[in-house]
């Protein structure tokens, strides 16, 4: 089933240099951008009572990729998250670190010298 964007769990944002992005806010759609379970548990209606919609239309769905039918479209992208989750610790760290030594502490800029 393709993505549905009449579920109010639907986003779609696209950026200033064109890219856009379309998932689910529930993170239910592990083929998303291209396809919805076909039986979401979480599949709620959008209430669009009284909008008024402008002329900007968000670009077209890019085309399936290959192995989205037997699964191994969601498990590469399985793996990707997977990793992004083992290096996430470390790479936040590894900012607060450089954060702090930037920062340095307190005292030391209170108590350092002036440069004439």
């Amino acid at each position: 089933m393709p993505m549905r964007m009449d579920c109010r769990n639907f986003e779609s944002r696209t950026y200033p240099n064109g890219e856009t992005v379309r998932k689910c806010n529930l993170d239910l759609a592990p083929e998303a951008p291209w396809r919805c379970p076909a039986d979401c548990p979480k599949f709620e209606p959008r209430l669009d009572a009284g909008w008024t919609y402008g002329t900007m239309v968000s670009p077209t769905t890019p085309a399936e990729p290959p192995g989205l039918d037997d699964g191994t479209a969601a498990a590469l992208l399985d793996e990707a998250e997977n990793f992004l989750n083992e290096v996430g610790p470390q790479v936040m760290a590894e900012v607060h670190a450089e954060q702090a030594r930037r920062q340095g502490s307190k005292w030391t800029k209170l108590f350092r010298r002036k440069k004439p």
